[in-house]
């Protein structure tokens, strides 16, 4: 209005500004004219609507939310016929109505240009509005923006020309630099592997070092914001994150996670309690780590829970067969390796297993399998710590600890020119035997007990016990399978049992023959042995297989608890020890 006023200065018109009422907010003029509209009551707070005032230049105009211009008895009040008037609607972004501007003067000043003058100041009011408005919405874009980019649980960079226009504090973070000396700087301070002034399309999980003096790896994403042609880009999102992030969270969703621990290795007889003790001696410290037992006596058990107690068990568990891979991959496997090695090889390279352990444990199970040209590429890593991928120049530093397990002689293995000597001293430095179930017999029918609770449940059957005859068949069993072979023949006796209780006819043919077989052996192997240390070795034997649990022991071997109670005061054994 003001600006508007600058033009008309001295020329005797007044501007007035109204609301969509027809309330007058404000009036600008010279004073001889601002007089004469107060003696008209043509004053601030005044109303100049048609329904107030019938037709004039404010009221008509918001009426019919058109530019009008009423001239002396134009107007429907008398008293107002010595005015011209030229109003003009001012309306918002959304074509609402909001006012009017108008330019008043006395009836013989009237002029076509006026209402020019007027509806361009009207318009000018409303585009500024409009103005205004985007504004205010691109301001609150840049806001949410902002929010979005220093939401993300990754490193951000914007950039503009290869200039940082934006980064959010967790990439501040990962580079050790300052948001402030970011911004401004060149994007290929930082990056000296990718040219970002020449890239035509995405880039995803591409490998890459970040910063200056020392460099680390990260995971980098590039996203073209805006691209209208391959040599004008307004715009390019970075995302990064450390590749030791990346190796956790992959290893997370692979499950690469170690469940056990050694209160849950089910065994009370002196074999297992000596040589849990001894795992539990090796978590304590940083040696490697080789576990030698016959398949399936458990030794992963023993690895997953080596690492759970020890000071490695906040990071990655990775278990690889080493008999299991393919001859031709097991290097790429072990030790990854860097793009475009080897036809069919991932563009970006891939990571080894002995990269996604960093932080954690690898444990290397059927090392005796392992082909004997790759033993010293292993027997390098574990020595120097540090791998070189398939392909790579550079080694990567690595903090691992190592468990192998084998169910060979490895001594012989050496002899036999299949296994490196150097490999398997560097690797038996502290060595656990587990021992085969057929040397644990007092945990025999402990881990009968636990797979039947096990079994029932996931197969929704109700079954209540164990024969006692079942307990003798195991306990005369050989178990040249383990453990393993002990629970798979507990889940087929629940599964084919058909009352509450598993009897002898559940067990497999095998179990059942090899037993009838034992027995014979072991009653012509006893003949000489006395009744009295017969049925003393009975006991001991049902007390040690049911944890000193009295009424259990007597169920299993088929006589009263009140008559076991007398056996065991009449041979001198303590149940509680047992327990």
């Amino acid at each position: 209005m003001e600006s508007l006023y600058s033009f008309v200065k001295g020329s005797n018109f007044m501007i007035i500004l109204a609301d969509e009422d027809g309330y007058l907010l404000k009036t600008i003029g010279d004073q001889d004219i601002l007089s004469l509209a107060t003696d008209n009551t043509l004053i601030e707070g005044s109303n100049r609507s048609e329904k107030t005032l019938g037709t004039n230049g404010i009221g008509t105009c918001l009426f019919t939310k058109k530019p009008i211009q009423i001239w002396a008895e134009e107007h429907y009040f008398c008293p107002h016929s010595c005015w011209t008037c030229s109003g003009a609607p001012i309306l918002n972004e959304y074509g609402k109505l909001l006012g009017s501007l108008c330019l008043t003067g006395t009836w013989d000043k009237v002029h076509i240009h006026t209402l020019g003058m007027v509806v361009s100041g009207a318009e000018a009011i409303s585009k500024q509005m409009k103005l205004q408005h985007a504004y205010d919405e691109l301001y609150k874009i840049k806001n949410q923006l902002d929010i979005m980019v220093e939401s993300l649980k990754v490193g951000a960079i914007l950039i503009n020309n290869n200039v940082i226009t934006k980064v959010n504090s967790l990439a501040s973070q990962i580079m050790k630099t300052s948001e402030d000396d970011l911004i401004n700087s060149k994007i290929s301070d930082f990056i000296k592997e990718i040219d970002f002034s020449k890239i035509s399309k995405n880039i995803y999980n591409k490998e890459v070092a970040l910063g200056i003096n020392n460099p680390i790896k990260v995971s980098l994403t590039a996203i073209i914001i805006d691209k209208s042609n391959v040599n004008s880009l307004s715009g390019i999102l970075i995302t990064f994150e450390e590749i030791k992030h990346v190796h956790k969270m992959l290893n997370k969703m692979a499950g690469s996670n170690a469940h056990f621990h050694f209160d849950d290795i089910i065994g009370n007889s002196a074999p297992m309690i000596s040589v849990k003790q001894l795992g539990k001696i090796a978590a304590q410290n940083n040696s490697n780590v080789l576990l030698i037992g016959e398949s399936g006596t458990g030794k992963e058990l023993f690895a997953q829970s080596i690492h759970n107690d020890s000071v490695y068990s906040n990071g990655p568990f990775i278990d690889i067969n080493c008999g299991a891979l393919p001859r031709s991959l097991i290097e790429s496997e072990l030790f990854g390796y860097e793009s475009g090695t080897f036809t069919g090889a991932k563009r970006e390279g891939c990571a080894g297993k002995f990269e996604l352990a960093n932080g954690g444990t690898i444990f290397l199970d059927e090392i005796g399998d392992m082909p004997y040209d790759v033993q010293a590429t292993l027997l390098r890593v574990i020595q120097n710590r540090e791998v070189f991928r398939i392909g790579g120049k550079t080694p990567i530093k690595i903090n691992v600890r190592i468990i192998a397990a084998t169910n060979r002689d490895l001594e012989k293995s050496i002899l036999n020119n299949t296994f490196r000597s150097d490999l398997f001293y560097r690797l038996n430095v502290f060595n656990i035997r587990i021992p085969s179930l057929s040397e644990r017999d007092n945990d025999i029918c402990l881990l009968a007990d636990y797979f039947l609770t096990k079994y029932k449940l996931s197969c929704n059957k109700i079954i209540k016990r164990i024969d006692k005859n079942v307990y003798s068949s195991l306990l005369n069993y050989c178990w040249p399978g383990n453990v393993r072979e002990l629970e798979n023949t507990i889940e087929r006796a629940v599964l084919v049992c058909q009352t509450d209780t598993i009897t002898v006819d559940d067990l497999p043919v095998n179990i059942i023959s090899s037993t009838n077989v034992t027995k014979k052996a072991d009653i012509n192997k006893s003949s000489n042995i006395t009744f009295d240390e017969a049925e003393r070795t009975l006991i001991l034997n049902a007390i040690q297989a049911n944890n000193g649990n009295v009424k259990r022991a007597a169920d299993s071997i088929g006589i009263s608890r009140r008559t076991l109670y007398r056996k065991l005061e009449k041979y001198k054994i303590d149940y509680d020890l047992m327990r």
